[in-house]
């Protein structure tokens, strides 16, 4: 059984595939236009596409099909906290068939094309080969990332042994709720460890913030993080959302967070125990629902022992530690990250 998106802009035909396919046992979604198609395809890992070769909008069949086989659609998506690997089948539907459009459909990579009317068991028929083949695609991919080791996670990039134990911490903490503090040299890749621990996780169609606590004035820092009410200090004219309400849902990343003056550790602390905020010049805490993730270029252990940095903060904060070796530790990495930039520059 397979996830299988609908799309025409005929709501009769829509609503009775969508029947005819999950009386079949499919878990079935719908859209009008290829517009809207689209957006559901960067929200949600969808295995099969079932679209009308016409349809307005400006985005017809042959369109949609186009956008998802040259890659255009990067989802955010997971199923059950996992990427799809590989973008959904797409069959696509008309009542209107000719030989050209046929093998422009196929030309493109539509998984088949079917005209109107058709029997209900073939459509099925249909479905389940194109889910059979894409379980093989995903099979022999699997096996070949077992086989070859993975180099690449989101953003990331490394083969080296260094960096597969980053890829498989990232893999088993990517939706576990509690805190993650990142260390690493200055250009070690911390805020792209935490965008996959985003990307890849539960919280990856929900906000995710990033704020460098050393870049912003200690005095504005509290209103950034926390928010504040209309007057509350000279200029502020209207109330302000922090980043803990920014980010709710999702993910607040706090880069550099050595840099934090102590004054609002305290604050920070307090809003990672309660789960609440206070905004600058409220009267009553609103809740958040934030997973944050710090990074820090220092030896936080050492700050703290010489009272530059809370004891209580730094262990809530490192429930797990994430640590990035420097590219001096991960040589091999080397051609693979050259080629990469090379090819991204040259593009």
């Amino acid at each position: 059984m397979g996830k299988i998106l609908v799309v025409d802009d005929e709501q009769s035909m829509r609503e009775f595939l969508g029947i005819c396919l999950r009386r079949a046992g499919h878990e079935v979604t719908l859209a009008q236009t290829g517009g809207e198609a689209l957006e559901q395809l960067r929200t949600t890992a969808i295995d099969i596409v079932v679209s009308d070769l016409k349809m307005p909008g400006g985005l017809d069949g042959l369109g949609l099909l186009e956008a998802i086989k040259t890659g255009t659609i990067r989802r955010a998506a997971v199923a059950g906290g996992t990427p799809a690997l590989v973008d959904p089948e797409v069959i696509l539907v008309t009542a209107f068939a000719t030989t050209d459009t046929a093998i422009a459909a196929m030309k493109q990579g539509a998984y088949d094309y079917l005209t109107k009317p058709f029997q209900v068991d073939e459509i099925n028929a249909v479905i389940g080969r194109a889910l059979e083949k894409r379980a093989l695609v995903e099979d022999n991919l699997a096996l070949r990332d077992q086989l070859a080791g993975r180099v690449r996670l989101a953003q990331l990039l490394g083969k080296s042994r260094a960096m597969q134990k980053v890829f498989e911490l990232i893999t088993k903490i990517h939706s576990v709720k509690t805190s993650v503090l990142i260390t690493g040299e200055s250009g070690t890749g911390k805020e792209l460890v935490a965008r996959a621990l985003h990307s890849e996780g539960v919280r990856a169609t929900a906000p995710f913030i990033a704020v460098n606590c050393g870049a912003i004035p200690e005095e504005l820092m509290e209103s950034e993080l926390f928010g504040h009410r209309r007057g509350a200090f000279t200029g502020a004219i209207a109330d302000k959302l922090g980043m803990f309400q920014e980010a709710d849902g999702g993910t607040l990343f706090l880069d550099e967070i050595g840099e934090l003056s102590l004054g609002l550790q305290v604050k920070l602390l307090r809003a990672l125990q309660e789960r609440k905020a206070k905004p600058v010049g409220a009267t009553e805490e609103v809740e958040i629902d934030v997973r944050v993730i710090a990074a820090t270029n220092r030896d936080l252990e050492t700050e703290v022992s010489r009272g530059a940095f809370r004891a209580d903060l730094y262990y809530r904060l490192n429930v797990i530690e994430v640590r990035l070796p420097p590219l001096r530790h991960r040589r091999e990495d080397i051609p693979l990250l050259a080629e990469h930039f090379l090819r991204r520059f040259s593009a």
